[in-house]
């Protein structure tokens, strides 16, 4: 597929821009605790910029459910954006509108303002053909730059391109290019780490893994129906017993395709689901009933390490364990982010990882600049891995 983008635009001095990005950050008491979507969106913003554009950013936190929410309102993001663009992002507070229109009149060449959360708007998320001609009103050009929710068929991912010229931003086209080419052509051995809490809900990936890799490891939830599926004890965990068939397809789909399947040997368990619970690490056989399991345990982070060590690719996606509740559960997330950097770092892996909750672990450990790419999607991630046609990515399309 091939996709319109930013460099195909020549003068946009003076002209207005509505750019989408994703700058869906965690923020807490008004703080935001991790940046890494709104520094990705830069280069493209810097870009247009630079370029003469007058931009007007639009984005979404959270699931207000189409509520105007105070805790989801995007003004501590403009604070962000004014600082590392070392000028005054102005706040507007809607998306659509006399808002919009009035910042547009105040706006000189080069000038960035940030738009309210476009899903305070039921009709976002419904594609409304209405509410996607208002977005687009006053504006020359549209520019997705949000590779994380071009997997949604949104008004502001695609209903506004029936109405505005549209192209790919920077960041976008970057992740598609990336991606591509490393799902194309892998380097071997191939391994994917899949985990996270249900099966249900990356069921599509892992089997079109194990159709491509050499080696698939499960983890957390996932990890847990899989141990159950397989008749081990996981106590009183979370876990999907409706998917045991599903368990055992993809095992039969993962011999068929040579494809090794890695379950875990122990786990860290707790009484209580509690951060400053007491841990103790049990291999499957000493689960007791009322055992809680919340993390890898040593020998199943060792034996990640050593078939990490044995691949020359990996792709990583979701958490091992509650790697939030830190230290005493993230131990195996943050062992692996650890290894996994160093290897590559050392030349010797080709690391690819995508998922809000582990990129937040290479950012707790400080690895994320060692790893190969990272990708600033989840579910867009995912998908596009299971070959997916992104809507969003879709609209953007050359005819």
């Amino acid at each position: 597929m091939k996709i319109h983008t930013i460099s195909e635009l020549g003068d946009v001095s003076g002209k207005y821009i509505l750019l989408r990005d994703d700058i869906n950050v965690q923020i807490v008491d008004g703080k935001i605790t991790d940046a890494f979507r709104i520094k990705q969106s830069l280069p493209t913003i810097r870009d247009l910029k630079k370029r003469g554009a007058r931009i007007a950013i639009l984005a979404h936190l959270g699931r207000p459910d189409g509520v105007a929410t105070p805790k989801y309102s995007l003004a501590p993001v403009a604070l962000a954006l004014s600082e590392l663009l070392g000028e005054p992002v102005p706040f507007i507070t809607d998306c659509i509108g006399e808002p919009v229109a009035a910042a547009r009149k105040n706006m000189k060449n080069g000038d960035v303002v940030l738009l309210e959360n476009v899903r305070f708007h039921a009709a976002e998320e419904k594609n409304d053909p209405e509410f996607s001609k208002q977005l687009a009103d006053g504006f020359s050009l549209y520019v997705n730059d949000a590779f994380a929710v071009s997997h949604r068929a949104h008004a502001s991912t695609v209903g506004v391109t029936k109405f505005l010229p549209s192209y790919a931003g920077d960041l976008l086209g970057c992740e598609i290019k990336t991606i591509s080419e490393m799902m194309e052509h892998p380097k071997r051995p191939l391994m994917g780490i899949i985990a996270g809490s249900k099966i249900s809900t990356k069921i599509d990936v892992i089997k079109s893994l194990v159709k491509l890799c050499d080696t698939v490891a499960v983890g957390g939830g996932i990890g847990n129906t899989f141990k159950f599926a397989l008749g081990d004890k996981i106590g009183n965990s979370i876990y999907e017993p409706s998917q045991t068939n599903t368990v055992l397809e993809i095992m039969d789909l993962a011999s068929t395709h040579d494809c090794k399947i890695m379950t875990s040997i122990d786990k860290g368990t707790a009484k209580v689901a509690a951060a400053d619970a007491v841990r103790t690490d049990k291999t499957f056989d000493q689960i007791e009933p009322d055992d809680m399991i919340f993390d890898e345990g040593p020998q199943s982070v060792k034996e990640l390490e050593d078939a990490i060590d044995e691949s020359a690719m990996l792709i990583w996606n979701g958490p091992l364990g509650v790697a939030e509740w830190q230290p005493t559960f993230s131990r195996g997330t943050f062992a692996i982010a650890k290894h996994v950097a160093e290897r590559t770092r050392a030349g010797k892996l080709e690391s690819i990882v995508g998922g809000g909750d582990v990129v937040a672990a290479l950012e707790a450990t400080g690895t994320q600049r060692d790893i190969t790419y990272v990708s600033t999607g989840g579910g867009a991630f995912l998908e596009f891995i299971e070959g997916k046609t992104l809507p969003g990515i879709a609209a953007l399309e050359i005819k």
